[in-house]
């Protein structure tokens, strides 16, 4: 591998497989075998967060690779940035839970995500290696 280049998509298929598995097959098994209760309702979240996680996670590969910055990204910011999406959505959720869910707190979260990944990117970009 280039030491210059993001990481190639095929490094984080596996990672994807057993994410994308996990989360899904347990959203499946949750959605269809159990009651709405306390326990299952926070086991959804986890479950969606996995789930959004492992599939978000070759999209947000293949973007850094097809977009290069500089420096070029390394493993951990390509996990965290698809980390990120797959908080997102769960957050949603739970806001639709308690109906205050709106628009506007939806770009706000959104948008406060991408300002704390951006200002997270600019910290990394300023650290000195000699």
């Amino acid at each position: 591998m280039n030491p210059q280049s993001s990481p190639p998509v095929r490094n984080f298929i596996p990672a994807t497989i057993i994410l994308a598995l996990i989360g899904w097959g347990g959203l499946y098994a949750l959605v269809n075998f159990t009651f709405p209760t306390v326990g299952p309702r926070w086991l959804f979240f986890f479950l969606s967060v996995l789930a959004l996680t492992g599939t978000s996670l070759p999209v947000v590969a293949f973007l850094n690779k097809r977009f290069p910055t500089n420096p070029p990204v390394n493993s951990g910011v390509i996990v965290r940035e698809a980390l990120w999406i797959g908080i997102y959505f769960p957050t949603l959720a739970w806001l639709q839970l308690g109906q205050v869910l709106t628009p506007a707190l939806m770009l706000l979260l959104a948008g406060g995500l991408v300002a704390i990944e951006i200002l997270i990117r600019l910290r990394e970009r300023s650290q000195w290696k000699p």
